[in-house]
């Protein structure tokens, strides 16, 4: 007779434990509440938002490592391994607020310029992933009594810690699910006092932190529950792996066929591309899982995965030439510095894979050495990028201005917006410089547009509207010679400012856009046709000589129009195919199907 108690996992955790988490959880919640409360009162302001960040990050992520270390970890082990990772948190909190400093607040909709800042979104996720990966490595080092711990442990600590933050999550959200229906029940009987507590902060956010550290302890005490979940996840996925492989496969085998051209043409190639590589890279871990099951794993899987390690080499060096061609052309922006540093880690890692498919009697034993340099390699990037050592929006910003600085962009066409927005305090440092340039090539123009991008609060409001100065100098006007009507500089296009569907050049002094003076209509007075990214405009004169927008192109580039053969003079104004009708007194225009001015012929 088998014993099955035998088999199942027993934790290794005593009662005071639980009760030391359950502590911490409660101490975490009324410290949150306490600088959360702080922040309510005026007491951490613009001013003082770096250590304000500096402690949220430190007591938001580091309690969390204490509960989920206490029980494993000598206590040796958790006082080495938790003020150090403390003093990173808050480190990194502080320099994520130093670097906005005089850029616009991400969270900035709706509060006051001096209202404390918090950590940006794009911290708190890296922060999170990379603490995972570091409370892994130390929780497996110390099982294994080694520095660096065996794949085996590093396999064991991280899934464990994975699905427990999940479970914890979930739980999180049931509890606050069962809480609200709860003050609903109670409000159908006028009684509004559970629902007055949980908009009170003392009671939720300390609720919240104690539920956390609750299911984490749970999770604990009952290892059975991560053990089979970790099984049934790992199963389903190493059963996708197949499916994954034919689709991505497919992929590669059909690129001699149709190009590069079609691919780069998406503009999100290294993204989409990237996110094959990871896709490959987890399903091939869920069948390797730590390397104990090779023998278990079944034949479809088992080649699927060797074919899918060899596979990872072609995505990511089709993905680095990708960027390579972006970056030679447009420079370097944030977006694409992420891309580099991930494809720094996908091509050490396709490398190793490759090595692990072809190499070894076992099959792909040399997956797991390669894992734990990968994780090392993550580690120091997310570190490294969210540090002054490699930030991407300094990197991005001095980028952006040698191109401008070497001709590779023209003054009227720089982002000056991408130095507000996306540089952080080295953009607007940038742009305070441009703005007081007297002197040099285009300054005149530098620093007009440096202003205009200045006096804007946020990317996603309309801007200041364009005055004469900036109407001339922002639109460009073809054929070459060709002059932007004077009636047309001089109106008022101030009611156009929220108009969404309206050029940007036209609303937003900040913008820049071409002009083509043409008579679209033969009547002998000439419109401009203003393209823009997602189609153009047609503007006319009315009876009254204001300048009234008379037709659209929903799609500009719905046949890849091009807009520089345009320049070129490489068109002609073809008959309407449509007439209109005119019933009694009224005359009636029949437009396109889709628009006032419609691609008629079907692209080539």
């Amino acid at each position: 007779m088998i014993d099955i108690e035998s088999h199942v996992p027993k934790s290794s955790v005593s009662r005071p434990i639980a009760g030391i988490r359950l502590l911490v959880g409660l101490l975490q919640g009324l410290a949150l509440f306490l600088i959360y409360q702080a922040s309510e009162n005026k007491l951490w302001t613009a001013d003082n938002s770096g250590l304000f960040a500096a402690l949220l990050m430190a007591l938001t992520i580091g309690p969390v490592l204490l509960v989920s270390g206490l029980g494993h970890m000598p206590s040796s082990t958790l006082w080495r391994w938790l003020p150090p990772a403390a003093a990173v948190l808050a480190l990194l909190g502080f320099y994520d607020i130093w670097r906005s400093v005089g850029a616009p607040y991400w969270g900035g909709y709706g509060k006051s310029a001096e209202a404390a800042r918090f950590p940006s979104p794009e911290l708190w996720l890296h922060a999170v992933a990379g603490f995972f990966i570091a409370q892994s490595l130390v929780s497996a080092a110390a099982v294994d009594g080694r520095r660096i711990a065996g794949y085996r442990a590093i396999f064991q600590s991280a899934s464990k810690l994975l699905i427990q933050v999940a479970f914890a999550g979930v739980f999180v959200g049931i509890i606050w699910l069962v809480l609200a229906l709860g003050a609903e029940l109670f409000k159908l009987i006028k009684l509004d006092f559970l629902k007055n507590l949980l908009d009170e902060s003392w009671f939720a956010i300390p609720i919240t932190t104690f539920a956390f550290a609750y299911a984490l302890h749970i999770t604990d005490v009952r290892p059975a529950i991560v053990s089979g979940i970790r099984s049934l996840v790992l199963v389903l996925l190493s059963w996708i792996l197949p499916i994954a492989v034919l689709i991505i496969g497919g992929f590669l085998l059909a690129l001699p066929f149709t190009g590069l051209q079609p691919l780069w043409a998406t503009k999100t190639a290294t993204a989409l591309l990237l996110a094959a590589s990871a896709l490959l890279v987890v399903l091939i871990n869920a069948a390797f899982q730590d390397g104990s099951v090779a023998h278990e794993v079944a034949m479809p899987i088992r080649v699927s995965a060797r074919i899918a390690a060899l596979l990872l080499t072609p995505l990511t060096l089709i993905g680095a030439y990708a960027l390579s061609l972006r970056v030679g052309q447009y420079g370097w922006t944030v977006d694409r510095l992420v891309a580099a540093f991930c494809l720094v880690v996908a091509i050490s890692c396709a490398a190793g894979y490759f090595w692990a498919a072809i190499r070894g009697r076992e099959w792909l034993a040399r997956v797991a050495p390669v894992n734990v340099v990968t994780a090392f390699t993550l580690l120091f990037l997310l570190l490294a990028i969210f540090s002054p050592l490699l930030d991407p929006a300094r990197i991005s910003v001095n980028s952006q201005l040698a191109h401008l600085k070497a001709g590779k962009v023209g003054a009227d066409k720089f982002d000056y917006e991408y130095l507000r927005f996306q540089g952080k305090r080295f953009g607007n440092d940038a742009l305070k410089e441009m703005a007081g340039r007297k002197t040099g090539n285009d300054a005149g123009t530098i620093a007009m547009k440096a202003r205009a991008a200045l006096d804007k609060k946020n990317s996603w409001e309309p801007g200041i509207a364009p005055d004469k100065a900036h109407m001339a100098a922002n639109i460009r006007v073809w054929p070459k010679g060709s002059a932007l009507p004077a009636s047309f500089i001089d109106q008022d296009w101030k009611q156009s400012q929220e108009d969404w569907s309206m050029p940007g050049c036209v609303r937003d002094r900040s913008m820049t856009c071409d002009a083509f003076v043409l008579d679209i209509d033969a009547d002998g007075r000439n419109e401009l046709l203003i393209p823009a990214a997602m189609g153009a405009t047609l503007f006319a004169q009315d009876k009254t000589g204001k300048w009234r927008r008379t037709g659209t192109i929903d799609s500009l580039d719905s046949c890849s129009m091009d807009v520089d053969a345009m320049k070129s003079g490489a068109y002609r104004l073809l008959p309407s195919t449509l007439h209109d009708i005119q019933v009694g007194e009224t005359r009636y225009r029949v437009d396109g199907a889709d628009s006032a001015i419609a691609k008629v012929s079907d692209c080539p």
